[in-house]
């Protein structure tokens, strides 16, 4: 099975949708840092575990990393690096919504994925509905999540043609 490291914010973007469940249903392991995990997740998402999330130490050579990265990128927080640095560790994509973060991965030539690719991945997997992302995005837009809403607003479009 295919493995996708993922920063925090994708999963509070899926939290908001109520799309959680429905992630840990598609063939993909996913795994976050053990860092991470206990600064950002354990305290009011720590029932992901139990939905299957992977938590992972990142090696010392990928916390060498990590710091070399920070040096390099300024506006990546450290766990959202250490997540750079499991992708590197572990030869896999990166899940995140932060655009500093899509643009460090990308830049430092790891597969990088978002929301949207999540949600898309739902769909095709007929996991859910065109209208069940339509009212998960509704619902992420009124909490004020930061998406890119022209892009999923042309997503919708074309999952409901």
């Amino acid at each position: 099975m295919a493995l996708v490291v993922s920063d925090a914010n994708v999963f509070i973007d899926l939290a908001v949708g109520g799309l959680v469940k429905q992630l840990f249903r598609l063939p993909e392991d996913i795994a976050v840092p053990d860092v991470l995990f206990s600064e950002e997740l354990a305290e009011h998402h720590a029932y992901l575990r139990e939905m299957g999330l992977v938590v992972l130490v990142v090696r010392p050579d990928g916390v060498r990393r990590a710091t070399v990265l920070a040096s390099k990128y300024r506006r990546p927080n450290r766990n959202d690096l250490l997540a750079l640095a499991l992708a590197e560790q572990e030869r896999c994509a990166l899940l995140t919504g932060d655009r500093y973060l899509r643009e460090a991965a990308s830049a430092e030539g790891v597969e990088v994925h978002g929301t949207l690719w999540v949600t898309e991945r739902l769909f095709d997997a007929r996991l859910v509905s065109a209208s069940r992302l339509e009212t998960a995005y509704q619902r992420m837009r009124d909490e004020g999540r930061r998406l890119p809403w022209a892009d999923v607003d042309a997503l919708l479009r074309r999952l409901r043609a």
